[in-house]
């Protein structure tokens, strides 16, 4: 499955895109410097019913976009 792919089923299943999705995660104040990828996924389950394959792709693309710091990239300051 291409990266595109689980963007474009995050979105059908949820009916929400990124964007939409961050405002959430904003929402309930979770966006901060000490999340790890295993709390991302397991808001990503109890909140939007997502596997652990399409909430790792929405950290990707989080991260990628500068909305999520992976902690590996805060230890190597």
């Amino acid at each position: 499955m291409s990266f595109q792919a689980y963007l474009d089923t995050i979105k059908k299943q949820t009916g929400m895109d990124p964007q939409q999705i961050k405002e959430t995660f904003n929402k309930q104040t979770l966006l901060t410097t000490s999340l790890t990828a295993t709390e991302w996924v397991g808001w990503c389950e109890k909140e939007l019913k997502l596997g652990r394959g399409h909430a790792m792709a929405l950290w990707k693309y989080f991260v990628e976009k500068g909305w999520l710091t992976p902690p590996t990239t805060r230890l190597k300051k």
